[in-house]
This record gives structure tokens, C-alpha cells and sequence, in this order.
């Protein structure tokens, strides 16, 4: 039997635009709290700011896509080229 994919809609849109600043808000309060209390040095903090920060957003985008249904799979993809005399 197949399945039946339906799109994420206008409410997931939002849910991931919400998520994704819920999860960088944390990200960005926690390194401005260490480099605050001395924890991190400026070279670090630049480089954790800049190097580790958007490696966290990209596995958050990651979780907050498969969690909302934007996961595709192989059987979601299709020919990507024209037919010859097609144009």
C-alpha cells in the first residue's frame, strides 16, 4: 500500500521559524554568559560564536525538519532532467 505525503502547511512554516529561534536564543545567551563570567576568552568566544554556533543550527534545523515532516526520502525525489525535444 502506499503512503500518502501531504506538505507541511503555513502553521509548520511558522513552527520552524519559532523553533529555530528558540533554539539560537539559548545558544546566544549561553556563550554571551561565559564570555561574561570569564570562561571564555575573546578568541574563543569568536570562535565558538562563529566555527560551533552554526553547526548547533544546522543539527537544530535538523531535528525541528524531521520533528515537523519536512524529512524526504528517496521515494519523494524525481528526474531532475528534460526530455530530449522537449523545449
Amino acid at each position: 500500500m502506499d503512503r500518502i505525503r501531504v506538505s507541511p502547511g503555513p502553521a509548520a512554516n511558522a513552527a520552524f521559524r519559532y523553533g529555530t529561534v528558540a533554539g539560537a536564543v539559548p545558544g546566544l545567551v549561553t556563550i554571551g554568559l561565559l564570555y561574561a563570567t570569564g570562561r571564555l576568552t575573546l578568541a574563543l568566544a569568536a570562535y565558538t560564536l562563529f566555527i560551533l554556533f552554526p553547526v548547533y543550527l544546522v543539527f537544530v534545523a535538523t531535528l525541528l525538519s524531521s520533528w515537523l515532516g519536512y524529512g524526504k526520502d528517496s521515494t519523494s525525489l524525481r528526474p531532475v532532467y528534460q526530455e530530449r525535444g522537449s523545449k
